[in-house]
């Protein structure tokens, strides 16, 4: 999947194209919903390829009140869509699938010495790794 679809779409203005451009900080806390509209979670965290600069995954919290008691899963950036409709990320995973997913601290951690953590989270998610984008 291209990275640069994922980015919500901007009504165009005469014959100027949407943009397919979003800052991260507008990615940062951005609701993860299923494609029937039901709230899954919330992006915390981007984490980014730093050779070719091409988002990996996202650390997304799941789950409890307030910030006390989430868990949070790591979401390889290619099974996330943009949906306008919603105005927020979608994904197709049920709660048991995300509930059995691997599971990652808030901070995401450096993925410099975890490939085979990473190949395990692209494989559960049926994901096209980013590295052999």
């Amino acid at each position: 999947m291209d990275t640069e679809t994922h980015a919500p779409s901007v009504a165009a203005t005469g014959d100027r194209p949407p943009r397919t451009l979003i800052a991260s900080d507008r990615v940062v806390g951005a609701e993860v919903r299923r494609p029937d509209g039901s709230k899954v979670g919330r992006i915390e965290r981007l984490m980014l390829d730093k050779a070719s600069g091409r988002v990996a995954y996202v650390v997304m919290s799941f789950g409890g009140f307030l910030g006390l008691g989430e868990d949070y899963y790591t979401l390889p950036w290619a099974v996330l869509t943009y949906d306008t409709s919603m105005d927020a990320y979608s994904v197709d995973i049920t709660e048991e699938q995300l509930r059995n997913a691997p599971a990652r601290s808030p901070e995401g951690g450096d993925p410099q010495d975890e490939r085979e953590w990473e190949e395990h989270v692209h494989r559960y998610y049926n994901a096209a790794p980013y590295w052999g984008i």
